[in-house]
């Protein structure tokens, strides 16, 4: 008799890892679909970019290293596509390599490979790009011309002014923007895939829209007050951030209560940011925020051990 001992779950489901990269794929073709629509093929090439570097980076690791091939997860292929829905078409094709090489190797491998990582790798790729090429990160087409422009509707809203586009025209994605940015409709139509998938719950993206929409309701920058919140909204990454960055699995919480008070965390320092900080948006710094605090909302939020005390004694 052979006795195998494995460590826990020894009680497996049908989720598989590369099941789940697939299906967060399949989420974000739509956003995809509408940005090349809008912004022209650059789109799609720009995520073709992003997505074989990724690819690329993760198997050159593991063939030198000498170490199991993991880029049959379909981990890195959402990681490259999810940095090029927070890149606009302009990015030079260079720019994007780079941020995609550096998700890879430097947020991900290096910090201990698939599940391992404290923060999301495509957030923290954005994040390095924009710290060091500013420029090429934060001029967007405008829709139908072929010159650049940094007039967003987050912009706009700086001034501070509703923007030029209609709530449909955003809600759609006939405005300027990141690639996966554009259309809150497609990206919902994600969402909504993914909860009938069971990859994500509702709680974290609930709690980040709900906070975001609380807060510009009642601290509105002009005299409506609901088509401010509805604009704050739709407008930059908020969507892209709440539905499948919020949501990744290794910088999340893991208790329902932590993730409330996570996607909590994240809408009030979305609203913060994009009413103090340098930049318009502010999705990616709040996210990354709260990743470096989701250990102590784990800790602070799981639930009592049957027949422990509050302090985890024994009774």
């Amino acid at each position: 008799m052979n006795l195998t001992v494995a460590s826990s779950p020894h009680i497996r489901g049908n989720f598989r890892t590369n099941r789940i990269m697939l299906d967060v794929v399949l989420a974000l073709l739509p956003a995809l679909l509408v940005g090349t629509a809008v912004l022209g093929v650059r789109a799609l090439l720009v995520s073709a970019v992003c997505v074989a570097c990724a690819v690329g980076t993760e198997w050159l690791y593991c063939r030198l290293t000498r170490s199991r091939n993991t880029a049959a997860d379909c981990s890195c292929i959402v990681t490259g596509l999810l940095l090029a829905m927070t890149l606009p078409a302009s990015v030079p094709y260079w720019q994007a390599a780079v941020g995609s090489v550096f998700a890879i190797l430097v947020v991900k491998i290096l910090c201990g490979g698939l599940g391992q990582n404290i923060f999301n790798p495509a957030l923290t790729a954005r994040a390095f790009l924009l710290l060091i090429y500013p420029l090429g990160v934060t001029y967007y087409h405008t829709p139908g011309a072929d010159a650049v422009s940094s007039a967003t509707a987050l912009h706009q809203m700086v001034i501070p002014a509703l923007p030029e586009q209609s709530l449909w025209d955003m809600f759609l994605g006939n405005c300027p923007g990141s690639i996966g940015e554009l259309s809150s409709a497609a990206l919902l139509l994600g969402g909504a895939y993914l909860v009938y998938r069971k990859v994500i719950s509702l709680r974290i993206p609930a709690a980040y829209l709900g906070t975001v929409a609380v807060l510009t309701l009642v601290f509105s920058k002009t005299g409506d007050p609901i088509s401010w919140m509805l604009y704050s909204l739709f407008s930059g990454g908020l969507m892209l951030g709440a539905i499948f960055m919020a949501t990744d699995y290794s910088s999340s919480p893991v208790t329902a209560r932590g993730q409330i008070f996570y996607g909590m965390g994240c809408g009030g320092l979305t609203v913060l940011l994009r009413y103090n900080g340098l930049y318009p948006e502010g999705v990616t710094y709040a996210i990354l925020i709260m990743n470096a605090l989701v250990w102590t909302l784990d800790r602070y939020t799981a639930p009592r051990r049957f027949g422990t005390g509050k302090a985890g004694a024994a009774r």
